[in-house]
């Protein structure tokens, strides 16, 4: 689930979580080739990022949503850190992986979170989308501090923040919300992921919709921080029968060539699998 692609030597290695019978997620990758991705050419024996010990944010979950590439060698992976709780369902906080030699392995920078929970932001501060632009890291992230009751089941609240750094380790307690929740039957935006093409940033999230599951989304700014919806652009619902016809989450794109893919999870948030789109202009 969550796939989080980049482009190394004209194939494309996809960071993803693999999930065990007890539903612990660890992160791990598959390489595909770039210009027909449903040739895999490699499957990563083991983990690369593994849960914590027991009472840590991280126990039991360890899902890569960003990779930022700083020099050659050296990588940041961050990823979400799940916890299973007792009078809420579960928390999810984000921690930092980095590579030293391209990404063949990773070291948790630390045990404990790098977006840790703070007033504003009390229950969720996870699946960040971490992007180095005009001299600073910026992170569009999943914030939110309350749960709902919907269908006999409680279900989080939560939309999309931002924060920037200077490191990309210290950010601040309190992003800004910067794609609220604005209809009635939407109570979750999940895993922002931003590109920047040509001066405009393109944010492609997942919308979760009271009585149908996951549907993706599409917004464009012109400054990182206000964005506007542009949901039928994407022009992208789940299929009439299949893997993905109940639903549609966790996308990611990458540009290769003249193509843009668009990865993505299918029904029961990727317990179906995983695949792709080729998006237009």
């Amino acid at each position: 689930m969550i796939p989080t692609p980049e482009i190394i030597d004209h194939k494309i290695r996809i960071y993803l979580s693999c999930c065990d019978e007890n539903g612990v997620g660890r992160t791990g990758y598959i390489i595909v080739s770039a210009e027909n991705p449903k040739e895999i050419l490699e499957i990563g024996e083991s983990p690369l990022v593994d849960v914590g010990m027991p009472g840590s944010f991280d126990d039991n979950g360890a899902i890569c949503t960003s990779i930022v590439t700083l020099s050659n060698e050296t990588k940041y992976l961050y990823y979400v850190g799940f916890e299973l709780c007792t009078k809420i369902r579960y928390r999810l906080l984000t921690g930092l992986a980095v590579s030293d030699n391209n990404g063949l392995s990773f070291r948790k920078f630390k045990s404990t979170p790098v977006l840790e929970r703070s007033n504003s932001e009390l229950f969720f501060r996870c699946g960040p989308c971490v992007l180095q632009d005009e001299g600073k890291f910026k992170c569009w992230y999943v914030a939110g501090r309350e749960w709902l009751q919907l269908e006999n089941k409680m279900v989080p609240k939560y939309s999309i923040h931002y924060l920037e750094s200077i490191d990309g380790i210290a950010w601040g307690d309190c992003g800004f919300e910067c794609l609220p929740i604005s209809r009635e039957n939407e109570y979750g935006f999940g895993r922002p992921y931003v590109i920047k093409r040509d001066g405009i940033f393109k944010m492609f999230y997942s919308i979760r919709i009271k009585g149908k599951g996951y549907r993706l989304g599409y917004a464009e700014s012109l400054d990182g921080t206000h964005w506007q919806r542009k949901d039928d652009e994407l022009n992208l619902d789940v299929s009439s029968y299949g893997w993905d016809s109940e639903m549609i989450c966790y996308s990611s794109v990458i540009d290769y060539e003249n193509k843009t893919y668009l990865f993505y999870n299918g029904n029961d948030f990727g317990r179906t699998g995983l695949g792709y789109a080729l998006l237009g202009d």
